[in-house]
């Protein structure tokens, strides 16, 4: 299927499985660069603006120039997914420094690779439910690779993500150096107590979610109550729901973490009226 699909690459549009960037881009060599991923819900690519917004943000603190206005970008989305005749899509937007000399120099760098590809994609996780593990993998800090910046270097989440797998578990939730909740390999984190809803704050290091600013604003169109503050491993183990959210995830339940049952092991009543809103924004 992948192969018969096609690929926007630096202003023209190729199979997926022909070779279509240099083997010197200093993405491929570096993970230097950024991308956001979108999904496509019938006629509505959701959250677009916000997430080319975000694109935008991420690669100038890279100091990578896109050499596109948002507006051509976006249309260069609708093209890729109208092109390869999908309804439903998972979307990515990658932009590399470019093609230069090997070396974390970037100067050698004269022009941004801009990729654009989408393909059919199910939410990677079950709605019944995720098994997490705490890892041992720590989040970067902040003060590091400000995480505001969504990089192509996810390595960090991908160790962490391994150590979940290989302990038989279906996804990691990381700490920050504070030994506070940061987030899950590719999610947000959220807890449920007495009706109420809390999640870690940008401080604690976790990337900005477009899912988790639609989530906020949906709990607190249906009244529940939402906080932002550093939650702890006890929290999440004592917490009456978890979930987690994503792009790639959507809104899906925490049944277990680390072995112990949240709540009832199932999801929970906050979580099924938040999980009934975003279907009913993204398809509506």
């Amino acid at each position: 299927m992948r192969s018969k699909l096609l690929v926007y690459v630096n202003g023209r549009f190729v199979k997926a499985n022909e070779p279509a960037i240099s083997a010197f881009d200093h993405g491929l060599l570096y993970g230097d660069g950024v991308y956001e991923a979108i999904r496509k819900y019938g006629d509505k690519i959701f959250m677009l603006e916000e997430h080319i917004e975000r694109l935008y943000e991420s690669a100038k603190t890279l100091r990578i120039n896109i050499p596109y206005t948002k507006e051509e970008l976006a249309r260069i989305v609708k093209q890729t997914v109208e092109k390869n005749a999908l309804k439903d899509a998972y979307i990515r937007i990658i932009i590399t420094r470019g093609y230069g000399k090997m070396g974390v120099d970037p100067r050698g760098c004269v022009e941004p690779t801009v990729l654009v590809m989408a393909e059919p994609r199910e939410p990677i996780f079950s709605v019944k439910g995720v098994r997490a593990k705490i890892v041992s993998i720590r989040r970067i800090p902040q003060q590091c690779i400000d995480p505001k910046a969504k990089t192509l270097n996810y390595l960090n989440h991908i160790l962490a993500k391994i150590e979940a797998l290989e302990s038989g578990f279906d996804e990691a939730i990381m700490l920050n150096e504070q030994g506070f909740v940061s987030e899950a390999s590719t999610e947000n984190v959220f807890i449920a107590k007495k009706g109420m809803v809390a999640t870690p704050p940008l401080s604690a290091g976790i990337l900005d979610g477009i899912t988790r600013r639609v989530v906020i604003r949906l709990a607190k169109e249906l009244g529940i109550q939402v906080s932002e503050v550093n939650l702890t491993p006890h929290d999440l183990y004592n917490a009456d729901e978890v979930f987690l959210t994503g792009t790639a995830a959507e809104v899906v339940p925490v049944v277990c973490v680390d072995g112990v049952k949240i709540g009832s092991g199932e999801a929970g009543p906050v979580f099924r009226r938040i999980r009934e809103a975003f279907e009913t924004l993204v398809r509506n």
